[in-house]
């Protein structure tokens, strides 16, 4: 019960942070952090699959409804939750999650960790990007905003991920 109310917690308070702060920011024209990440790549591992597609859709339309793109961020969520069991299986090298429940900091190594949040930043950054522009017309540009923001949310999330979840806990 206490997981599902950290969780719960956690999704609202990232989604405030998403909605009123980090879509306020535009680093150098390009970069604006996705930091609603955190609520879906700490999910339980365990969770079913149906429960994790469900979660990022939810959470992509509600950042969707604020940020008035029009399920663009609902279909990038749900691509991260697709694609997440099998990168933890391969980051893992076919173990099945090794007896952990939650991908986080002390549990696993920051190499781990940069990958996995890196990987999933990167795609979900390409699914954003790609749909809101829907050309390849400025290629450059988009490359440049893909990158930028990927970078700028990698960075938030680590810092998120090792501030919050010190190496010294054991989950």
């Amino acid at each position: 019960m206490n997981n599902i109310f950290s969780n719960m917690l956690r999704f609202l308070v990232v989604i405030v942070l998403q909605v009123f702060v980090c879509s306020q920011i535009n680093l150098f024209g390009f970069a604006t952090p996705a930091i609603y990440l955190l609520a879906l790549l700490l999910l339980p591992l365990e969770l079913p699959l149906s429960a994790q597609y469900s979660i990022g859709f939810v959470t992509g339309l509600v950042i969707d409804m604020f940020a008035h793109t029009l399920g663009v961020n609902a279909f990038a969520c749900v691509v991260v939750m697709f694609v997440r069991p099998y990168l933890v299986h391969n980051l893992n090298a076919g173990k099945a999650s090794e007896g952990i429940d939650r991908p986080v900091p002390g549990v696993k190594d920051f190499k781990w960790m940069f990958i996995y949040t890196s990987l999933l930043s990167l795609l979900h950054q390409i699914c954003v990007v790609m749909l809101e522009t829907l050309s390849f017309a400025n290629f450059g540009h988009t490359l440049l905003s893909i990158l930028c923001n990927t970078i700028f949310t990698i960075f938030l999330l680590l810092c998120l991920l090792y501030i919050f979840y010190s190496a010294e806990r054991k989950y």
